[in-house]
């Protein structure tokens, strides 16, 4: 399996800039980006929905498996693994929504159940 590179995921571990295409349905286009926040935790790259598992990107991130994300000005072709069941890999990602948002007050939004529920690991192709 691939995995990202440590100079890429300490730009990414501060790079605000996470816009997310899950293929549509047909396997071939991208769907429409969506801006996201997103955290680097022990080597991987995750994000959550805002709306947990009714956002209609997780939803097809979760079926197609596959799309586009561009993030520190490039575009990557990429895989996406859901993450749920883990209540200590669910706390450290809620330390880096944490640490890197931890100024807004929409950081607390996001460590509730419904965007837990709704994590995402995002892999390159």
């Amino acid at each position: 399996m691939e995995k990202w590179t440590a100079q890429r995921l300490r730009t990414f571990a501060t790079a605000d800039d996470l816009r997310i295409s899950p293929f549509y349905s047909d396997g071939k286009t991208y769907g429409t980006p969506t801006w996201i926040w997103s955290v680097v935790v022990d080597e991987h790259l995750y994000v959550r929905a805002w709306n947990g598992q009714r956002s209609s990107w997780y939803q097809s991130a979760v079926r197609q498996r596959a799309g586009r994300v561009h993030l520190d000005g490039c575009n990557f072709k990429v895989r996406f693994r859901s993450v749920t069941g883990d209540p200590a890999l669910t706390a450290k990602i809620d330390a880096g929504y944490r640490q890197k948002y931890g100024h807004s007050a929409y950081v607390q939004p996001m460590l509730q159940a419904g965007p837990q529920s709704a994590t995402v690991e995002i892999l390159p192709f």
